[in-house]
């Protein structure tokens, strides 16, 4: 058993990013860096292959971090997880399971697990709170990814139960920022309509077409923000239950859409294709457990937006397609 008491995390601990070039992974290093953490550790996929259970374990052995924050996920919008359900099954529940198990086997004292909110189920009361989880059918198009998450959250429950380890889970809204994924074939809506009408507004195109009917609401949190409330929750959260991590409001995608093309300039005309599915009609998290605890996101969505794009427009080389 590891007791824990909420309060100051030791800022010269070793502390294991997983994930750490990623939205949510880089998000978390910067703000750890500006917070005076002194030996934060991440690698590469290609320095360490989380799905190799063997590597894992050496990794943990060697380095032996203090705190966990497991962010590495493989990741993608409805058309990925639509097109490659196996692969977003099996290779998020191989990432967990090996990382967890590789923590408990070496004594990790605090871990933070990140899920998100598709774990839900698709007509779940609005807003979201965490005790709907498990309360009926997920949506379709992204199962396999939620299922792998559920798995997660509930890993981390059977360790805390199990071991008496501390660790604890929080679940993200849809999230947004610098390094996002701005492919044309694998990233979530927000980074895709950036990109979408950068390219429309230089080619001067007449019209864009989106997904869908643009009915859906959605919220979304800077990923600035997410990294805030993470660091936040490993130092004053200790409960079995997950966290909601979210601004509490949403949009329409058909808003959403708008301020993107304002934003970027655009003035053609905006037309939808409503043979394209919408996915789940709204995610809405209930926050008010995370406010309860002292934190509330700070960065409005027209400024993340803006910022987002000056992101996109200064980092654009290096973009996948």
């Amino acid at each position: 058993m590891t007791s824990f008491t909420p309060g100051r995390l030791d800022r010269s601990a070793a502390f294991y990013v997983a994930g750490h070039r990623g939205l949510v992974g880089s998000a978390i290093w910067r703000n750890l860096a500006a917070e005076g953490f002194t030996n934060v550790i991440g690698r590469t996929s290609q320095e360490l292959d989380l799905r190799n259970r063997s590597e894992v374990f050496a990794f943990f052995e060697k380095e032996r971090p203090e705190y966990v924050v497991l962010a590495a996920a493989r990741v993608g919008g409805i058309l990925a997880n639509s097109t490659y359900p196996a692969d977003f099954l099996s290779e998020n529940v191989q990432i967990q399971v090996n990382v967890l198990d590789a923590a408990q086997k070496y004594g990790v004292g605090r871990l933070l697990f990140l899920g998100s909110s598709c774990i839900y189920p698709r007509m779940a009361p609005q807003p979201l709170k965490e005790e709907y989880l498990l309360s009926g059918p997920l949506e379709e198009t992204n199962q396999a990814y939620a299922i792998a998450k559920i798995a997660g959250i509930l890993q981390v429950q059977a360790v805390r139960q199990q071991h008496g380890l501390p660790w604890i889970s929080a679940m993200p809204t849809n999230l947004y920022g610098p390094g996002d994924n701005f492919s044309a074939s694998g990233s979530h809506v927000l980074p895709a309509l950036i990109r979408r009408y950068e390219e429309a507004r230089v080619a001067g195109a007449e019209s864009v077409t989106n997904w869908g009917t643009g009915s859906p609401r959605r919220e979304f949190l800077h990923v600035d923000d997410l990294a805030e409330a993470c660091l936040f929750l490993l130092e004053n959260y200790d409960g079995a239950e997950h966290v909601n991590v979210g601004v509490g409001m949403d949009v329409t995608i058909k808003e959403l859409a708008g301020i993107v093309a304002a934003t970027v300039g655009y003035e053609g005309s905006i037309e939808w294709d409503a043979s394209k599915p919408d996915g789940t009609p709204r995610k809405l998290m209930d926050v008010g457990k995370l406010e309860s605890l002292g934190w509330k996101a700070r960065i409005p969505l027209g400024d993340g937006i803006a910022s987002t794009y000056e992101w996109f427009k200064e980092n654009r080389n290096g973009f996948r397609n």
